[in-house]
């Protein structure tokens, strides 16, 4: 059945905006009007792009704000909650109007028979990994540590988020102020300083440093304009680019090759991975649908791919740790760690520790990251400063001891 986008009223003349599934736009005012809503506008969903339906499913929510929702409805349906009530209860009490509308969908189409993870999956406020822990759960019967996993991981990540982004405050400001001053400097007070070495341009004397000191000012001031333009451009169409898979594999391989980061990007991928692998597999999940669901919550293709391929090898008798050793990407020691589990039998238990474990050496690697970072900034903004004031003082001081 196609899906229609509609905007109504309930009975308190609340704005409602929601999808509602229906064999034609009449059935869709039909079952709208059967919930007490009152349409004020019903269109296909994929022929109106600027529908309620399209909008809100393209909006961002604070992810804290998600995790507290995941928690709210593990505790409602763990008390014995039905689900409807439930996701009733929580898009009534939230505030945030783009939540709102994210749930009274979810809701809407939770009541016309989809499941839990199905509704979800239509919106980007629920990333990968919450819909697909989401829907193992529901299919085996632990919704409500599902989502209890859920807001724990991700409140974890938002906060690993919130502590890079207050460390890379100050060398992010340093960069900013650093290269306004710089600019400024080549922009308008470098030219003034071409006249007087002029002469010694002439005679071939000037230093090489100040020759391009000069030069590189006067690009500057003609060109900047259209080198911003070059960037901006240059930025929309990597962004464009990266959406595609082949851009996202070429993504993901790029950042596990940056120097210092790199290794951050990997760790948190493996933890991620082996987190949910982990959990499945402790609640009763068959290992080849574990590790179909884990391998999108690792957020990284390169890792998903090895993953992928580590499925069609258990599928074929081998263990988990030898197609996860030979990719190359996972560290010797969660591999040596995965091999002694799958012999003792206790895989789910190491998967965990070893999550844990890879949370606590990345949040070590990035604050050293982080603090080396400070210095390297100082030492860039320096060494910038002392060019341009050497390629400045070069020629003056050529001229003064001429004279």
């Amino acid at each position: 059945m196609p899906d229609f986008a509609y905007i109504a009223r309930d009975a308190g003349g609340n704005r409602i905006a929601g999808v509602i599934s229906a064999q034609t736009e009449r059935d869709a005012v039909t079952a709208l009007s059967g919930k007490a809503l009152f349409p004020v506008q019903v269109a296909v969903a994929k022929e109106s792009a600027q529908s309620a339906g399209e909008l809100f499913r393209r909006r961002r929510i604070n992810g804290q704000l998600m995790a507290a929702t995941y928690g709210q409805l593990a505790g409602l349906l763990r008390s014995g909650v039905p689900l409807l009530r439930s996701l009733e209860v929580i898009k009534d009490q939230t505030s945030n109007t783009a939540l709102a509308d994210v749930l009274t969908d979810v809701y809407a189409r939770v009541e016309d028979g989809s499941t839990l993870g199905d509704a979800m999956a239509r919106h980007k406020a629920f990333s990968e990994m919450a819909v697909s822990m989401v829907r193992a759960g529901g299919e085996g019967g632990f919704l409500e540590d599902a989502l209890d996993r859920v807001a724990v991981f991700t409140e974890t990540q938002e906060d690993l988020k919130a502590r890079t982004i207050g460390a890379l405050a100050y060398p992010i400001f340093l960069a900013v102020v650093g290269t306004l001053v710089v600019g400024a400097l080549l922009v308008f007070f470098v030219p003034s300083f071409e006249e007087m070495f002029a002469n010694l341009r002439e005679q071939g004397e000037l230093p090489a440093v100040t020759e391009g000191l000069l030069w590189f000012s006067e690009s500057l001031k003609s060109y900047g304009l259209f080198f911003v333009i070059a960037l901006v451009l240059l930025y929309f169409i990597f962004r464009s680019r990266i959406q595609t898979e082949q851009g996202r594999r070429w993504r993901d391989r790029w950042m596990l090759k940056l120097p210092i980061v790199g290794g951050v990007f990997q760790n948190l991928a493996v933890a991620r991975f082996c987190r949910v692998l982990g959990t499945l597999l402790g609640n009763g999940v068959g290992i080849l649908k574990s590790l179909e669901i884990s391998r999108q919550a690792a957020g990284n293709w390169v890792l998903s791919d090895a993953i992928g391929a580590a499925a069609e090898n258990i599928s074929a008798g081998e263990s988990l740790a030898k197609p996860l050793a030979e990719c190359g990407h996972f560290p010797p020691t969660v591999v040596e760690m995965i091999a002694v589990a799958e012999e003792s039998n206790s895989l789910d238990t190491v998967l965990v520790q070893v999550a844990d474990g890879l949370d606590r050496s990345t949040q070590r690697r990035l604050d050293l990251a982080v603090r080396l970072l400070e210095p390297i900034m100082l030492l860039i903004l320096a060494a910038v400063v002392l060019l341009v004031v050497s390629g400045l003082l070069l020629p003056v001081l050529k001229m003064s001891s001429t004279v």
